[in-house]
């Protein structure tokens, strides 16, 4: 908390304003290869997960930490991101948030989020970002005081997720809207795949040494049993093939130069699948 005090010759007025710090953040490995993430204000005491997978390893580290969940946000539908959902709800009376176009398929779901639309959480105000493509309600949740951005499946560390439901161009229009937010924002993905688009994306943009660099320190963290997530933006709009649609390199290295980036991305990605 900080403390202002005005003064005049009249009068002394103390005024009080809250100060809000970042949040912590908690990479929860689930399932196979997913993350969900708990978000801790201190100052309140309140908790998030985004998209939980697995009720269970939520709770474990919820337990470890002396945490109460509150919140449940959720990018989209998908069960390995909502399965421990109805659990945690239950267990701890957790608020269950999530994409509107998705209500129907998110079981429970109490308040629904649109692009433009914010939520405060405990003083934190997440901005809704509309990111379909991988599904066609998809949602990606931007904490600007904490330079935390969670993008679900739509972008990886070094890649972006399957495209099930939307266009290429929905996809590749969400991908320039993530790119737009400010450098030094950290990525928090659902899935560790990085190793894996690593390969792919030196596949492509072999020459491309930031990506050797990072595909390098991708290998380390794993070697040592750490997540290579978050990922800044800054490294992403460097070395991440479906982020640099738009250089010639890329176009060039599929076949498609000149091409629409629509098409280039639609290639790219199908290319990513088949690899």
């Amino acid at each position: 908390m900080v403390l202002n005090i005005i003064t005049s010759s009249k009068n002394c007025r103390i005024s009080l304003k809250m100060q809000v710090f970042p949040l912590q953040i908690v990479t929860v490995p689930t399932l196979l290869d997913n993350y969900c993430y708990l978000l801790h204000d201190e100052i309140s005491g309140s908790t998030a997960v985004v998209d939980p997978g697995d009720a269970d390893a939520v709770e474990t580290v919820l337990a470890g930490r002396h945490w109460k969940l509150t919140h449940i946000l959720n990018t989209h539908h998908h069960l390995d991101h909502i399965n421990g959902n109805l659990i945690l709800k239950k267990n701890h009376n957790a608020i269950l948030i999530g994409p509107k176009a998705e209500i129907s398929r998110i079981p429970n779901l109490e308040i629904p989020l649109v692009e433009g639309s914010t939520y405060d959480f405990a003083g934190h105000i997440v901005s809704i970002l509309e990111t379909p493509g991988h599904t066609i309600g998809h949602i990606s949740l931007y904490f600007a005081d904490s330079q935390a951005l969670f993008t679900g499946d739509t972008l990886f560390s070094l890649g972006c997720g399957k495209m099930f439901e939307g266009t290429a161009r929905q996809f590749l229009d969400s991908l320039f809207k993530l790119s737009k937010l400010p450098d030094s924002t950290k990525i928090y993905c659902g899935h560790e795949y990085t190793a894996s688009n690593a390969r792919f994306a030196i596949s492509i943009d072999y020459s491309n040494e930031d990506l050797k660099k990072r595909s390098k320190e991708v290998n380390e963290l794993l070697d040592n049993n750490q997540p290579t997530v978050p990922s800044l933006l800054s490294i992403e709009k460097a070395t991440n093939p479906f982020l640099r649609i738009k250089d010639p390199k890329i176009a060039l290295a599929i076949g498609k130069s000149g091409a629409d980036p629509v098409e280039i991305f639609a290639e790219l990605r199908m290319l990513k699948d088949n690899f």
